[in-house]
């Protein structure tokens, strides 16, 4: 018999009208003619344009002048190409010529799914048995391009949940490239992701044991200037494309955490930043820090990633190594155990794998920890985000698919000390589509990226049918009493 759970009124919807403004580039020829338009026009002409499209995009974007201006900066080349020197143009017109370079992405039109939630780090003026929460979102836009998107939200002593509502305006952060690399470890990411060989060895007796950004683009730069074969040449900037996954972000102080998305940045994430599974970590010193895992998408293949944060404003980030870092799934724990940090992975598509590591971002030796079992699990069984300290064990809430492609929430609980030995597992799902939630984006579909603990009950924020989010409970107690009374 299954544990009864309660659904709770709130649901998320994606809005369309969330955008950001975004670079238009549409190939150097075309950009050269929009220059020579534009630098033909009077002065006159140049104001009368531009004057209305920032009184009207004002309204739509926090800055919409530092926009512009940064995205004609990256079209200084065709400025130069067309006959102009780019320091010599004033403001406005460099305005006008930004704004025909910048087009406006809707960031969350298709979707606003795959929940995770983790305990906000400000916790300041609230009432006994109150706690603030950050949830973080898939959000879908055109093209099926996801990113990371952020609410807060209130959870009352009654457990009844309260979604903040979002800003007017949403932002990207400015990238920050000041990585120092491993070589070793970055050129066998780069011949995993299926980067010439050759040319990383001859790459690679250029490079010192570590180096930084401005050393590897003038080495690829200077490399790919002695090559005459265009595939060629794009072998060498695909190492440059991956340098990009090797990162940091930061968001501007005077942003509400919905303002903020972190969107797809290197060419390696450029269909998309999928299900990211945030974790409140707690080391061995009892500092915080936020840690999460995605996957990056570049329309064939998978690169697992990292963030971390303390703040939700400025966020490193790094690809995972490792022959357990392999496709979809990673969720950390939320502390060390035995002095290494753990992980959860489902490196083969279809299994659950456990992991030990002594170092954040290197995952090896992966142990099948479950498989599919049960009826409604089949096809695949996965976690749905990191793993939840109790006093009976490790709770762990996982996704299965079954007939007719049905995604349904399970459980299993693993030992504190030794969580490669599994106590229970629920032998019928959790939580099922109803029949309220079956229609969507992709029908049939109900899955989870991350829960937490409130006032002794479970808290697990889903998406539905790849289309909204809502909030489900459970009664901690049963939920465990259940999982320790079954056959494992």
């Amino acid at each position: 018999m299954r544990l009864s759970i309660e659904r709770k009124p709130v649901k998320v919807y994606p809005d369309p009208k969330r955008v950001i403004a975004r670079f238009f580039f549409n190939g150097e020829e075309r950009a050269v003619e929009v220059v020579k338009h534009v630098m033909n026009l009077s002065d006159e002409e140049v104001f009368g344009l531009i004057s209305p499209l920032l009184q009207e995009y004002s309204k739509r974007h926090r800055n919409i002048t530092k926009i512009l201006i940064r995205h004609s900066k990256k079209v200084r080349n065709s400025v130069e190409r067309a006959g102009f020197d780019f320091d010599d143009i004033d403001k406005y017109r460099k305005l006008l010529l930004g704004s025909y370079f910048t087009h406006e992405y809707s960031i969350e039109s298709a979707a606003f799914f795959n929940p995770s939630v983790v305990e906000d780090p400000d916790q300041s003026d609230l009432v006994e048995g109150e706690r603030r929460l950050i949830i973080s979102f898939r959000a879908v836009g055109e093209g099926h391009i996801s990113s990371v998107v952020f609410r807060r939200a209130l959870i009352d002593r009654n457990n009844d949940i309260t979604v903040i509502p979002a800003g007017n305006y949403i932002d990207e952060a400015e990238v920050i490239k000041n990585a120092v690399y491993n070589k070793k470890l970055f050129l066998k990411k780069a011949a995993d992701s299926k980067i010439d060989i050759e040319v990383l060895d001859e790459v690679g007796t250029k490079l010192q044991d570590k180096f930084d950004y401005a050393t590897l683009r003038k080495v690829i730069l200077d490399g790919k200037s002695l090559q005459e074969n265009d595939l060629r040449k794009l072998e060498y900037d695909k190492i440059l494309w991956l340098s990009d996954t090797y990162h940091e972000i930061s968001f501007s102080r005077d942003t509400d955490i919905s303002d903020r998305v972190i969107f797809p940045i290197s060419e390696f994430e450029r269909k998309g930043i999928e299900d990211a599974r945030f974790v409140r970590f707690v080391k061995d010193d009892g500092s915080v820090i936020y840690y999460a895992t995605y996957t990056a998408f570049d329309g064939a293949m998978i690169m697992p990633k990292l963030l971390q944060t303390t703040d939700f404003y400025d966020f490193k980030i790094s690809p995972l190594h490792g022959i357990g870092a392999q496709n979809k799934n990673l969720a950390l724990f939320p502390r060390k155990i035995g002095g290494k940090y753990v992980m959860m992975s489902r490196i083969d598509g279809f299994n659950n794998y456990l992991m030990y590591s002594d170092k954040l971002t290197v995952w090896d030796n992966p142990v099948m920890l479950q498989e599919p079992k049960f009826p409604w699990e089949f096809i695949q069984i996965g976690n749905c985000g990191s793993p939840i300290e109790t006093a009976e064990g490790w709770l762990m809430i996982t996704h299965g698919v079954g007939p007719m492609r049905r995604y349904c929430l399970g459980a299993s609980l693993f030992d504190i000390d030794d969580p490669s030995i599994e106590i229970g597992r629920l032998s019928e799902p959790l939580v099922i589509p109803n029949t309220d939630e079956r229609e969507g984006y992709v029908p049939n579909v109900l899955y989870s990226c991350g829960s937490i603990v409130h006032n002794d009950l479970l808290v697990i924020p889903y998406g539905l049918s790849d289309y909204c989010s809502s909030f489900a409970t459970v009664s901690l107690e049963l939920l465990l009493n259940k999982l320790k009374g079954s056959n494992s």
